[in-house]
C-alpha cells in the first residue's frame, strides 16, 4: 500500500485556496496519475489532499514513489518555496480487507501513519516493505528505528528512502582515493562491516547478503563500547576490490569485517573474517553453513553467530593492546580494559586488582558508567563469594556504585544488566530487578552479559525455568566467553531448584573445567551429588569448597544475600556435610 498526501496542505489552502486546488489538480493530471499507471498501481481512493494506491509489488510501489518525488523536485524548481506542492509518501506491505472498490485494515492504516512520518518530498517505508525491496531498488535506506504509530499496538521499525535535493536517489558520494585524508581513529574500538561478496552468481543471494550485513551492522551498533560505521558508508565499497588498510584509512576504523556468501544444493555457506586494518593482521575467521529455508530466520541466525564470535574477540584484542601501553599513556578506557582479565578470574586477588583499576578509570573519567557498574559488581562478588573483610562496607559500596552508574546512563544495556544483578544479590527487590534485566536484553539481545545477568536475576527471584532459558541464551550468544563458568554454574543452581540434579552436575563439571577455583561451582556440585546420594563425590566437592573458603558456613553464606529461594541448594549443602 502507498499513501501520499500534500505537506502543509492547510497552510497552502489558507494562503490561496483556488490556486492550490488548481495546482494540485494539474499535478494529478500531468504527473501523479500517470506515474501510478506506469508502475501498475491502482488508485483506490482520494481524500482531499491524500491518495491511497494499491500495488501488487512493493518494488513497484517504491519505484513509483522515487520517480514521483524526483519529478516533483524538477517541477518545483521554478516555483517559490511558499507555493510548492510537496508530497509525503508512506509504503507498507500487509493484509487488507477489500469491500467493493475500497480497502481497509492495518495495512492501510500503517501506510497512512508512515506517510505522516515522512519529510516533505520524502518516502517512509515499513520494515516489511524494506525487506522486500532492498537490493531491488536503486536507493539508500536510512534506519529510523522503532516508531510508535497511532492506533497500532506494537512499535514498528521504519526506514527512510534517501532522495536528494536534485531529485536523484541519494547515494554516498565517493571521493577519489588520492583526494581523501586518513581519518583519526576514535577513542573506542571502531569497525566497518563491508558488503559480503556474492560467490554464487544468484542475484537473490545478493539481497540476502546485503540484508544480513545490514543486520550485523545494527546488532554491533547496540554495543555502546564500539564505534560502528553506518551502512551507507560501508556500502560505497560494494562490488569493488578493496585494500582493507585503505578502507580503514578512509573510514577511520581499526577493524574491518568482510565475507562472502555462496549458495549450493539448497544450502548457503557464509565465510567471514575480522582484520586489523592498521596492521593487516587476521583476528578471527570462521565459516557458517546452513539450510536455505526461511531466509529472514537464516539472516538472524547468522547475524547472531557472527556478532557473538567477533564481539568478545574484539574485546580480547583491545585488552591485549591496553596491557602493552606504557602506564603514563593510559586513559580511563585503558584502565577499564586492564581490569577486565582480573575481573574474569573471580578470585579474591583478581577482584581486588580489578577494583583498583576500575576506580582509577573513574578518577580519570567520573562519567564512565561501565567502570562504576563493574566496580559495584566487584564489591557485590566480594560479599557473595565470601572475600569481604567488611561485608557491610562492600554491600553499601556495591549499591552506591550501581546507583551511580544508572545516574550516569540508565539507558545502556550493560549498565542496566550489571545494576540489576548487583541489586538482586544486595537488595532483593525482585520486581524492579526483573524490569531492569528485561530492559537490558531488549536493548541488546546479542550481549552475553545482559542474558547472563538476567539469568541470575530470575534465579534469585525464584524463577529457575526462566533463569535457565536466559543462561542458555547467554551461552548461545558467546560460547567461548571468559565468564562462562558463572553462567554454567547458574544453570546448575537453577537445575537443582527444579530437582534436575543430573543436569546440575553436567553443568557444574563444565563450569569446573572453565574455572577450577570458582567457589559457587563447587557448592553447586556438592549439593547436587548429595541429593543423588553420591556421598563420596559430595564430600570431595564440599572439601574443595572449604579449601577455597576455609571459613565457609552455610548460615553466613545465606546471610550474604540472594539465597532465599535456593532451598534445595541449601538442603544439599547440609547433606554434603558443610558446616552450619
Amino acid at each position: 500500500m502507498l499513501a501520499v498526501d500534500v505537506a502543509g496542505y492547510s497552510r497552502l489552502m489558507g494562503t490561496d485556496e483556488e490556486g492550490t486546488l488548481a495546482q494540485l489538480k494539474a499535478c494529478r493530471r500531468a504527473l501523479v496519475d500517470p506515474k501510478m499507471t506506469e508502475h501498475r498501481g491502482r488508485i483506490v481512493k482520494t481524500t482531499g489532499d491524500g491518495i491511497l494506491v494499491e500495488f501488487a509489488s512493493a518494488v513497484d510501489a517504491a519505484r513509483c514513489a522515487i520517480d514521483l518525488q524526483r519529478d516533483m523536485v524538477e517541477q518545483n524548481a521554478t516555483v517559490p518555496p511558499a507555493q510548492r506542492i510537496e508530497f509525503r509518501i508512506g509504503i507498507h506491505v500487509g493484509d487488507i480487507i477489500v469491500d467493493d472498490n475500497d480497502i481497509f485494515g492495518d495495512g492501510v492504516n500503517i501506510a497512512a501513519r508512515l506517510e505522516g512520518l515522512a519529510e516533505p518530498g520524502g518516502v517512509c517505508i515499513s520494515d516489511d516493505a524494506q525487506r522486500q525491496i532492498r537490493g531491488k531498488v536503486d536507493t539508500a535506506f536510512e534506519d529510523m528505528g522503532p516508531q510508535s504509530l497511532k492506533n497500532i499496538a506494537e512499535p514498528m521499525r521504519a526506514w527512510r528512502l534517501r532522495v536528494n535535493a536534485s531529485g536523484s536517489v541519494a547515494a554516498a558520494i565517493e571521493p577519489p582515493i588520492e583526494s581523501t585524508q586518513a581519518l583519526a581513529l576514535p577513542d573506542k574500538p571502531s569497525i566497518a562491516v563491508l558488503p559480503f561478496e556474492n560467490m554464487s552468481g544468484d542475484p537473490e543471494q545478493e539481497y540476502f547478503a546485503d540484508g544480513m550485513v545490514e543486520e550485523i551492522i545494527t546488532a554491533l551498533s547496540r554495543f555502546k563500547w564500539l564505534f560502528v560505521i553506518a551502512r551507507n558508508s560501508s556500502f560505497t565499497f560494494k562490488g569493488k576490490a578493496v585494500d582493507v588498510k585503505e578502507v580503514g584509512r578512509r573510514l577511520g576504523v581499526r577493524y574491518v569485517l568482510e565475507g562472502s556468501v555462496r549458495k549450493a544444493s539448497g544450502r548457503v555457506r557464509i565465510t567471514g573474517q575480522l582484520i586489523d586494518a592498521v596492521t593487516g593482521a587476521h583476528i578471527w575467521a570462521d565459516r557458517f553453513e546452513r539450510d536455505l529455508t526461511d531466509v529472514f530466520a537464516l539472516q538472524d541466525e547468522i547475524t547472531t553467530a557472527v556478532v557473538s564470535a567477533i564481539e568478545p574477540r574484539l574485546l580480547q584484542t583491545e585488552i591485549v593492546k591496553a596491557t602493552r601501553r606504557r602506564p603514563e599513556n593510559l586513559t580511563a578506557y585503558d584502565f577499564y580494559l586492564r581490569a577486565m582479565p582480573q575481573f574474569y578470574l573471580s578470585t579474591r586477588e583478581g577482584l581486588a586488582e580489578a577494583l583498583r583499576l576500575f576506580h582509577r578509570a573513574l578518577e580519570l573519567d567520573p562519567g564512565f558508567a561501565w567502570a562504576a557498574s563493574l566496580a559495584g559488581v566487584c564489591h557485590m562478588l566480594n560479599v557473595v563469594l565470601g572475600y569481604a573483610n567488611d561485608p557491610q562496607f562492600d554491600r553499601k559500596e556495591a549499591v552506591r556504585l550501581a546507583h551511580l552508574a544508572l545516574s550516569i546512563d540508565d539507558d545502556d544495556p550493560e549498565t542496566l544488566a550489571r545494576a540489576s544483578v548487583t541489586s538482586a544479590f544486595m537488595v532483593g527487590d525482585s520486581e524492579g530487578e526483573i524490569e531492569m534485566a528485561d530492559r537490558a536484553v531488549a536493548l541488546n539481545p546479542n550481549s552475553f552479559n545482559t542474558w547472563n545477568c538476567r539469568g541470575q536475576v530470575y534465579r534469585i527471584a525464584g524463577l529457575p525455568e526462566e533463569a535457565i532459558r536466559s543462561f542458555e541464551r547467554a551461552t548461545r550468544v558467546s560460547p567461548v566467553d571468559p565468564r562462562l563458568h558463572m553462567t554454567l554454574t547458574g544453570i546448575g543452581m537453577a537445575s537443582i531448584e527444579l530437582g534436575r540434579f543430573d543436569e546440575a552436575i553436567v553443568a557444574g563439571k563444565k563450569a569446573l573445567r572453565q574455572n577450577s577455583t570458582y567457589p559457587a561451582t563447587c557448592r553447586c556440585l556438592a549439593s547436587a551429588f548429595a541429593h543423588l546420594g553420591r556421598d563420596a563425590e559430595a564430600h570431595d566437592a564440599a572439601a574443595r569448597v572449604l579449601e577455597i573458603d576455609p571459613a565457609f558456613k552455610i548460615s553466613a553464606w545465606i546471610a550474604r544475600g540472594g539465597q532465599s529461594n535456593a532451598k534445595l541448594l541449601i538442603e544439599g549443602l547440609r547433606k554434603a556435610g558443610l558446616p552450619e
